[in-house]
């Protein structure tokens, strides 16, 4: 398996062939840099590393708390951390209950304050038109932070392949 560092360079490396396809397909200059930023972002600290002590999970400093329940309850390399796109899913729909409670508690704290009156009619309808309105710069977000993941699978994958096969070539003595 590849050390942090070399998944960081296959990150870089790899990040002009993503922006060319990604040109290629959305014909949007900013939907390509959305999809490099997201790459960039699943790459370097949103990848299947978060599951155990790994770079990633240092890059997120004081905030690497909340991935403690999340590295208690996965096995390393498992289907649900490193699957391609259950694993991506998994990470995204994690970190997205920890930014709602976030943003429930500023929410609860503004409104006792009385400096906003935000119902959750109003949380409901902002995240539906945002969702709508901004489609396809989700997509290419989502889509650049699943290649981030992929590359980082692949590598592993690849290098866990021909560590397998030399093995199995080397005489036995």
């Amino acid at each position: 398996m590849p050390s942090g560092r070399t998944h960081d360079r296959i990150t870089l490396w790899s990040l002009p062939l993503v922006l060319l396809v990604a040109s290629r397909i959305t014909l949007d200059p900013w939907l390509t840099g959305i999809v490099g930023g997201g790459y960039l972002f699943g790459g370097f600290m949103f990848g299947p590393d978060l599951d155990i002590h790994s770079v990633q999970y240092k890059r997120w400093g004081w905030f690497r708390w909340i991935w403690l329940p999340y590295r208690g309850s996965l096995r390393h390399r498992s289907r649900l951390s490193h699957g391609p796109i259950i694993g991506t899913t998994l990470r995204v729909l994690y970190l997205s209950l920890w930014l709602g409670l976030l943003g429930l508690i500023i929410i609860d704290v503004l409104n006792s304050l009385g400096r906003a009156q935000v119902t959750w009619a109003d949380i409901g309808q902002g995240m539906t038109l945002g969702l709508r309105q901004f489609a396809p710069q989700w997509l290419a977000l989502v889509c650049g932070i699943e290649l981030g993941a992929l590359s980082h699978s692949v590598s592993d994958w690849l290098v866990s392949s021909l560590r397998r096969q030399r093995r199995g070539q080397r005489p036995r003595r």
